[in-house]
């Protein structure tokens, strides 16, 4: 579970990420976190894609009647 961030504990961790890895690095490290981001993503839907088409090879389900 995570916990609550006020504004006080957000600005208190871009300070330290700020004085760790300068301004300059800043910007670099973001962009390659959001390219993570959107690399997982693309492998996610990717995976959900083959799942349904993969489905829908097989065609619908074998129906099983009540005894």
């Amino acid at each position: 579970m995570l916990p609550n961030l006020g504004p006080t504990e957000l600005i208190l961790i871009f300070l330290i990420v700020l004085l760790l890895f300068g301004a300059n690095r800043i910007p670099e490290i973001a962009r390659g976190l959001g390219k993570g981001i959107r690399d997982f993503k693309k492998g996610v839907s990717g995976i959900d894609e083959q799942i349904k088409k993969d489905d829908d090879k097989d065609g619908p389900p074998p129906r099983i009647e009540p005894k």
